[in-house]
C-alpha cells in the first residue's frame, strides 16, 4: 500500500504544470517563487536597465508589506519612483512609465488638420508619459487646452 501512494504521489508531482520559467520553482526547493531584485541602488529618476536586475528565490508563501513585481520585463524600461535597494523586492508603486514632458518645462505644440498646421510654445500643467492626454497652458494666450503626448516630446492638439 506504501509503494502504491508513493508511485501515485510521484506521478502527481511529475504532471504538475509550471507557469513560467521566470517562476519556475528553483530544483533545490520546490516550495521557493523567483522575484527580480535590483543588484544596484537605483535611484529617484534612473531608468532600470535589464542588466540592473536578478532573479531571487523567495518562499512561496512570501507575502511583503505591498504587491510586489515578479516579471523583469515588468520594469525594465520603466523609472524609479524612488530608491530601490539591490536584493529587496520591488513594489509595484515604486516605478513608473518614463515621462517625455515635464510640467512647467517649455514644450512645443502642435494642431494639424485638413494639412494646416500651427505650432506654439505651451507649458504643461503635469507631467506626461507617451500617449497621455495632459493639460496645456499656451505661453502666448494663457488659455489652457488638452493635448496628447507624442513620442518626440511634443503635443498634439485639437482633433485626434
Amino acid at each position: 500500500m506504501a509503494r502504491l501512494v508513493r508511485l501515485t504521489l510521484a506521478v502527481l508531482l511529475a504532471a504538475a504544470p509550471v507557469a513560467s520559467p521566470a517562476l519556475a520553482p528553483a530544483a533545490s526547493d520546490p516550495a521557493e517563487i523567483m522575484l527580480p531584485v535590483p543588484t544596484v541602488t537605483i535611484y529617484a529618476g534612473d531608468t532600470i536597465k535589464e542588466s540592473m536586475l536578478r532573479l531571487q528565490a523567495y518562499p512561496a508563501t512570501y507575502r511583503g508589506r505591498q504587491a510586489v513585481i515578479d516579471a523583469p520585463l515588468a520594469i525594465a524600461g520603466r523609472t524609479a519612483r524612488r530608491i530601490l535597494l539591490p536584493g529587496e523586492p520591488v513594489p509595484v508603486n515604486a516605478v513608473d512609465d518614463p515621462r517625455l514632458v515635464s510640467r512647467g518645462a517649455p514644450t512645443q505644440m502642435i494642431f494639424e488638420e485638413n494639412g494646416l498646421v500651427i505650432t506654439a510654445v505651451g507649458a504643461p500643467l503635469q507631467n506626461g508619459g507617451l500617449g497621455e492626454t495632459i493639460r496645456v497652458r499656451n505661453t502666448d494666450t494663457n488659455r489652457i487646452v488638452l493635448g496628447t503626448v507624442m513620442p518626440d516630446g511634443r503635443i498634439r492638439i485639437g482633433a485626434q
